[in-house]
C-alpha cells in the first residue's frame, strides 16, 4: 500500500531529521520533552527511552517546563540513569520550579543567554486539582506565625492564619524538603563529579566541599524572596555569577546553537498549531501527551 504524506507526516519527519542532527553535534542520543513535570510524562519519557536502540553512552535531555513535582523529577531521572551513564540538560527557553530540579540531576546544564531556569518552588495540588507553588503559601503561613507569637497580627491576619490546614501544611513541607534533598544529592554525584580542585587555588576539592557548595545552590534557589516570583527566569549569567554553578553554552558553537534553535523553533510551531501542549520526542517518534 503507498502511504499517505500528510503535512503533518511531512513536519514529523523534518523534527527528526533536525534532531538527529543536534544528536549528531553532541555525539549522543536526544529526548525532548515539552510540558509539565507532572505525574504521565515519566511514563511517556520512559517508554520514549527505551524506544531507542543502539543507544549510545551520553544523552542530551532537551527541556522545556513550568514545573511540577519534585517526585515526578526523581523519577524521570532514575529512569534515564538506567539506561545512560552521562545525562546531560539542554535548555533552549526555560526549565522552571522542577524543571530546574531535574536539570541539576545533570552531569552538564547546556543554555544559552537566553535560557532561564527558576528558584526550586516545587508544585502541589490544591483541593481543585490545580498546582500550587508550595513555598508560597509556607512563606505566608511562618510570617503571620512569626506575627502572632510577637503579638502584633491583626484580626484579619489571625483569620487568615487559622485557616491554613495543617495536613496540607505539613504536604508542603515535604514537597519543600524533597527538593532540597534532590537537588544537593544530584548536585555531588552528577554535576560535581569532575569538580577535582578549586579554581583559584588548585586545592583539593573535597566531598564535604562538594557538599557545601551544594547547599548554597539550594539555599539560593530556595529563596523564592530573593527572586521575587516563583516563576522569575534566573539567566545563565546569574547562575554562574550569583550562584557560582557552572553552565555550558550552547551558543558558543554556532553551527550547533544553529542546529538547537532551528529544531526548537520548528517544534514550537509545529506544537502551537496542533494544539499540543505536551510533547515527547526522539528521532524516532513524535507523541503528543494529553
Amino acid at each position: 500500500m503507498t502511504k499517505v504524506w500528510t503535512a503533518n507526516r511531512l513536519i514529523n519527519g523534518v523534527l527528526e531529521r533536525m534532531l538527529t542532527e543536534v544528536e549528531t553535534s553532541f555525539s549522543a542520543d536526544c529526548i525532548c520533552y515539552v510540558g509539565p513535570i507532572a505525574f504521565g510524562a515519566d511514563d511517556a519519557i520512559r517508554d520514549a527511552v527505551e524506544e531507542i536502540k543502539e543507544k549510545k553512552e551520553r544523552l542530551v535531555f532537551i527541556l522545556e517546563t513550568p514545573g511540577g513535582f519534585a517526585e515526578t523529577a526523581r523519577r524521570i531521572s532514575d529512569t534515564l540513569r538506567h539506561h545512560y551513564s552521562v545525562v546531560d540538560f539542554l535548555i533552549p527557553s526555560h526549565a522552571m520550579s522542577a524543571g530546574t530540579i531535574l536539570a541539576m540531576s545533570g552531569d552538564a546544564i547546556w543554555m544559552d543567554y537566553y535560557s532561564v531556569l527558576g528558584p526550586i518552588d516545587p508544585q502541589v495540588e490544591d483541593e481543585k486539582g490545580a498546582l500550587i507553588p508550595a513555598l508560597g503559601y509556607l512563606i505566608r503561613y511562618e510570617k503571620l506565625l512569626a506575627k502572632a507569637n510577637k503579638g502584633k497580627i491583626s484580626n484579619a491576619e489571625l483569620k487568615i492564619l487559622l485557616s491554613f490546614d495543617q495536613g496540607t501544611l505539613y504536604s508542603y513541607e515535604q514537597a519543600r524538603d524533597l527538593a532540597r534533598t534532590l537537588l544537593e544529592e544530584w548536585l555531588v554525584k552528577y554535576k560535581f563529579k569532575d569538580w577535582t580542585t578549586t579554581d583559584t587555588r588548585k586545592r583539593t576539592v573535597t566531598l564535604e566541599m562538594k557538599k557545601k557548595r551544594a547547599k548554597e545552590i539550594a539555599d539560593k534557589l530556595n529563596q523564592v524572596d530573593k527572586w521575587n516570583s516563583h516563576g522569575i527566569g534566573i539567566n545563565m549569567a546569574r547562575l554562574t555569577g550569583d550562584l557560582n554553578l557552572k553552565i555550558d553554552d550552547f551558543g558558543a558553537d554556532k553551527d550547533r546553537h544553529s542546529k538547537v534553535r532551528q529544531y526548537y523553533e520548528l517544534l514550537s510551531d509545529f506544537m502551537g498549531r496542533m494544539g499540543h501542549r505536551s510533547v515527547v520526542q526522539t528521532r524516532v517518534s513524535y507523541l503528543p501527551l494529553t
